[in-house]
């Protein structure tokens, strides 16, 4: 199924979510329509290639959002965009193929974006490169949690922009390096589509997985009115030094002081209900 065959929960007349679809229907549909409003953009140089793994990866992204999204929650972790090595391989948030196949349990087809960098290609579960950024972060959940279950009782995981981009010599291009044009271009759809998500979720917490996500989560629930506690966490990335001197202790101190690791292990009496 590709993200322009998700019709259910939505009203085509007036392009309004129906309420009464089940939570993950309302996440696809939301997703869905973010990655078609997205597709019209053009972005200007260093961009020379654009990925979306909603488009190439669907099946394996859907059944993500069917199997762990499905009901209310109170945490909800907000990514910043796909990793060339997770994400964009795999459709599944800090997507490491290993872990999503070994820990969440997910396999599927995974195609191939229109227009491929030769060095960049999708390789999907094959891919033979590890992403950093997805080892250290599904493995702190699966070494806290054990297993996904636990997680996924109380949170969810989310990246705010589906698309990955490079520069033409392959080289990863971050939401913040965008000229600003087409920075607030992404900006405009994603808050839109962050603030449907938080609302559909009923979450209480929103975590930003980095300085990045973080703001983007503030300005959203700023501009939606939305009730929630904001939270950051440090981002996994190799690229971030703070981030090579003891990511996990680092955000087991951060959820510590936030108070929530009882709600992210999923501990019996503190369920989302």
């Amino acid at each position: 199924m590709s993200p322009n065959e998700v019709k259910h929960g939505v009203d085509e007349s007036q392009g309004q979510l129906n309420t009464t679809a089940s939570i993950a229907v309302q996440i696809l549909n939301i997703e869905s329509r973010l990655s078609n409003e997205l597709n019209r953009l053009l972005f200007s140089p260093p961009v020379a290639y654009v990925y979306n793994p909603l488009n190439y990866a669907w099946e394996t992204h859907s059944l993500f959002v069917s199997k762990f999204g499905n009901t209310k929650k109170q945490i909800l972790f907000v990514g910043m965009n796909p990793g060339p090595w997770g994400m964009v391989q795999t459709g599944i948030p800090f997507g490491a193929a290993r872990l999503v196949q070994d820990w969440l349990g997910i396999v599927g087809t995974v195609g191939h974006p229109p227009v491929e960098h030769p060095q960049r290609k999708v390789q999907g579960f094959q891919c033979p490169r590890t992403e950093v950024s997805g080892q250290r972060f599904w493995g702190f959940f699966r070494d806290i949690c054990i297993t996904p279950e636990n997680m996924f009782k109380n949170c969810f995981v989310y990246s705010y922009c589906p698309l990955s981009f490079m520069h033409t010599s392959g080289r990863n291009i971050t939401p913040p390096e965008l000229k600003s044009s087409d920075r607030q271009a992404i900006m405009e759809l994603c808050d839109s589509s962050l603030g449907e998500i938080i609302s559909v979720l009923k979450v209480d917490i929103v975590i930003g997985i980095g300085k990045f996500a973080e703001y983007r989560v503030r300005e959203t629930v700023k501009k939606h009115s939305l009730n929630v506690t904001i939270g950051c966490i440090l981002h996994p990335s190799p690229i971030n030094p703070s981030a090579n001197k003891g990511w996990k202790e680092a955000v087991l101190k951060s959820m510590q002081e936030m108070n929530i690791l009882h709600i992210v292990r999923g501990d019996q009496l503190h369920q989302c209900t």
